[in-house]
């Protein structure tokens, strides 16, 4: 992992690959680790950076509360370090939300831009009570008992049964999150605006990544638009969690995603 530093974090990030860039962004309680089985099969063709967020993995963990935009800022910083200039963005979950606050905000760096078991709604005002909950645990209990809780129920139910390696594997990750950074970041999430407008304004090309058993995010939260510039994929038989529990079918719709939209673009 290489470090760089924006707006007074440390912002640690992987970076493999050549090419057209594909930027990922990991969910709440991971990190760029989250994507270890998508980014080699994405590197051969592509460079592939992946930031671990504020507070979460090897970078720095500020006490919060964090904003979305904040994040989305640390992003931006890093793009202009390491002068790219245009990117494909594709966020997990709170991904998603960094991404999207990007998109709104930035959109002439951006050669289109996802959400994978993400959504553009904001938070119900019951997520928003067991966002306070969540932070409550997390100071009160510390970080390992509230990942061994929230672990579960972001895979599909089969999945425990069938390869419970994987939710040791996902809760090994959350277990390096700073208590304080995810405290931080269930606050930015609880906080942010209905991003819907982004995804049905935008002319970018868009992906939009559901899992069919999704416990989580639904499917019909992910798909809140249906223009022609958006690309609609539901991966079958996975949770919250495709990354882990179908890297290669996930891997095949961004690729397959990227490859139009780099063509898109250089026709533009």
């Amino acid at each position: 992992m290489e470090r760089v530093r924006c707006d007074g974090s440390n912002i640690c990030y992987s970076d493999q690959g050549k090419g057209e860039v594909i930027v990922l962004l990991h969910g709440f309680c991971g990190s760029a680790e989250y994507w270890e089985q998508v980014i080699p099969i994405l590197s051969s063709d592509y460079r592939v950076i992946a930031p671990d967020l504020r507070g979460h993995g090897a970078s720095e963990a500020p006490l919060g509360p964090y904003t979305i935009e904040q994040m989305a800022d640390d992003v931006l910083g890093l793009l202009d370090t390491l002068e790219i200039s245009e990117c494909t963005m594709l966020g997990h979950s709170l991904g998603g939300y960094i991404t999207l606050s990007f998109a709104q905000r930035y959109a002439s760096r951006l050669k289109g831009f996802g959400l994978i078991h993400s959504t553009a709604y904001p938070d119900s005002e019951e997520a928003r009570e067991n966002r306070l909950k969540s932070v409550s645990r997390i100071q009160n209990e510390g970080i390992t008992p509230f990942v061994d809780s929230f672990v579960p129920g972001i895979f599909a139910k089969a999945t425990a049964s069938t390869s419970p390696h994987l939710l040791e594997r996902a809760k090994e990750i959350g277990y390096k999150t700073p208590p304080q950074g995810a405290a931080g970041a269930a606050l930015a999430m609880r906080e942010r605006p209905d991003r819907r407008d982004v995804i049905t304004a935008t002319t970018l090309p868009v992906l939009l990544v559901a899992g069919e058993q999704d416990g989580l995010i639904p499917a019909e939260r992910t798909f809140t638009s249906d223009k022609p510039n958006i690309t609609q994929a539901t991966i079958a038989g996975a949770g919250h969690m495709s990354l882990f529990e179908a890297p290669e079918r996930l891997a095949e719709v961004i690729k397959e995603f990227t490859q139009a939209t780099v063509s898109i673009n250089s026709h533009s």
